[in-house]
């Protein structure tokens, strides 16, 4: 197998769609059902063509690549991972492993390869939920958890609900459901992925062979008070939302490092309404993001905001609400794929680390439901979601080797 060909390849494609950035010179910028989005969809309709693959782009805005198999009663080899980004990300994260899944396709292609099993390169939409503050969109679509109703009621900080935005990129969101695989069809799923944290580079490991993957949950509370002069209101005589709320929000870092199992929770965004310097706010809206691998910790955190929350609003005779924004569970990675991938890099000589992941990805829905396998290479300084993030494409290279063989022993199985 030519490894030159291989990051060379990859290193063209990737350079290439650091284009399709809403700030260019300031990071990738590829919100869902935007031209941005359009214009990397675009181009991976593009690549996986010329890789021989049939294309298809479902309701959802996922893309996929299909090589059919020999046997086309036997459930699929999928391969994949997302193409949207953050605000200000990186050029690496979720594209590397789309762009990694065509290039097994033309490995396969290169070798006159026609598998028993079909293989299909996904590239997911909205994984990241940065727009609209969910997450995972595309992949909960093909497993059939995303309606209509649920494209109505999540909106970006404009208003634009994901429904509104669908029909303006061009899908139709009453026919969402069409996106929905029939499970059984699948039979495994593969997602290389960059690190995003310092644990591979640091110590000098080529690969990640991820074990677990930690569950999320994800809420927008907001608290309701009453707006007064900043200055003639008496203290006792306020409804201060801000008050109430960071009373809770002190105590969230504090109720995560409890619990001394990397249990991690996150307020990472704040809005006082009106939002005057001289006002008593009437308002506040605030975001938490709670992940482990014990699914009972994230719950018991969740419980102590609200009991917490509920306690601060009645000292005042105030009220707050709770959305749900995202629940999934931690997840365990196929074990027979994992062995696979550790005897692939022995075989060629690659260092690597069995190790969790603290970041979701598209294998965490999918995991769920259908045996599924991550492998991550290191992220220069463990930077990720933002414009410094990097991997070397002679590493993104080495995990394309190890899924490839992987996908050689699923397939004869």
């Amino acid at each position: 197998m030519n490894v030159d060909l291989v990051v060379s390849r990859i290193s063209e494609d990737l350079e290439y769609i650091k284009q399709f950035t809403a700030t260019p010179g300031d990071g990738c910028t590829r919100l869902p059902f935007t031209p941005e989005a359009r214009g990397v969809v675009d181009y991976l309709k593009k690549r996986m063509t010329e890789a021989g693959l049939d294309v298809h782009e479902d309701e959802a805005g996922n893309v996929f690549g299909i090589l059919e198999g020999k046997n086309k009663e036997l459930p699929c080899i999928m391969m994949g991972s997302h193409y949207d980004s953050v605000i200000n990300g990186g050029d690496y994260d979720g594209i590397a492993g789309v762009i990694s899944a065509i290039e097994v396709a033309r490995l396969m292609k290169d070798n006159d390869i026609k598998p028993t099993h079909t293989f299909v390169t996904a590239g997911f939409c909205d994984e990241e939920g940065m727009r609209f503050g969910t997450g995972y969109f595309g992949s909960k679509a093909m497993l059939g958890q995303v309606d209509t109703e649920y494209c109505r009621h999540y909106t970006d900080k404009n208003g634009i609900s994901v429904y509104d935005a669908m029909l303006e990129y061009g899908l139709e969101p009453e026919k969402i459901g069409n996106a929905k695989w029939d499970i059984s069809k699948i039979g495994y799923f593969i997602e290389t992925h960059i690190e995003q944290g310092p644990v591979l580079d640091s110590s000098g490991i080529e690969l990640g062979l991820v074990e677990w993957i930690v569950g999320i949950q994800r809420y927008m509370f907001t608290v309701h008070g009453r707006s007064d002069h900043a200055g003639t209101t008496p203290m006792d005589m306020r409804k201060d939302a801000v008050d109430a709320a960071t009373k809770v929000i002190s105590k969230i870092p504090d109720w995560a490092r409890e619990k001394a199992d990397g249990t991690v929770a996150t307020v990472g965004y704040i809005k006082t309404i009106p939002g005057g310097m001289n006002i008593v706010a009437q308002d506040v809206e605030f975001t938490v993001d709670i992940r482990s691998k014990n699914n009972d910790h994230i719950i018991d955190i969740v419980s102590k905001i609200n009991q917490l929350l509920q306690k601060e609003v009645e000292a005042f005779n105030g009220s707050y609400e709770s959305d749900t924004k995202l629940v999934i569970t931690p997840v365990k990675l196929s074990d027979i794929m994992l062995d696979i991938s550790e005897k692939s890099c022995m075989e060629h000589g690659f260092t690597y680390k069995r190790m969790l992941s603290g970041a979701g990805h598209d294998a965490l829905a999918i995991g769920q439901i259908l045996p599924t396998v991550m492998l991550f290479v290191p992220s220069k300084d463990g930077r990720s979601h933002c414009p410094v993030e990097f991997s070397k494409y002679s590493d993104i290279g080495k995990s394309i080797l190890v899924a490839y063989d992987l996908i050689q022993n699923l397939d004869i199985k």
